[in-house]
């Protein structure tokens, strides 16, 4: 949570973020158009979204879960209460996050970023839970 509230200060804002990617992408490419350079920056920037919020729900929900089973215990069942306050719990951080961006000069709080959140922490659960199935099954 510290790493995503210190990644919504004026340091990792677009502006900001441009200065590192631009010139690794005009040296793999001298010919890129500004348009492609905005286009990728800004799909790095929401696929980061999707990505910290994923990992939070992971671990909120792995918080949640409690201590890991011993290898010859049986797994314990899923628990769609547990993903669903995980998924609830990272959505609401994802809001107090864009309500924190609000008051940084160079930020913008956005609704679609806090839909955008929620969906990669349903991801992330989702993730898992398609994985403990498939591992379990074998």
């Amino acid at each position: 949570m510290l790493i995503i509230f210190s990644a919504s200060s004026d340091a990792m804002s677009s502006g900001n973020t441009s200065r590192f990617i631009a010139p690794v992408l005009r040296w793999l490419d001298p010919d890129i158009s500004d348009a492609a350079i905005r286009q990728i920056v800004y799909t790095v920037r929401k696929t980061a979204h999707v990505t910290e919020y994923a990992i939070l729900a992971l671990l909120f929900w792995r918080a949640l879960r409690g201590m890991a089973v011993a290898e010859a215990e049986k797994p314990r069942p899923w628990r769609w209460s547990q993903a669903l306050l995980a998924l609830g719990v990272a959505t609401l951080y994802a809001a107090s996050d864009e309500i924190h961006q609000y008051f940084v000069p160079s930020r913008e709080a956005r609704f679609g970023d806090v839909m955008l959140d929620a969906t990669g922490a349903a991801l992330g659960l989702l993730v898992i839970w398609a994985f403990g199935r498939w591992r379990w099954r074998w």
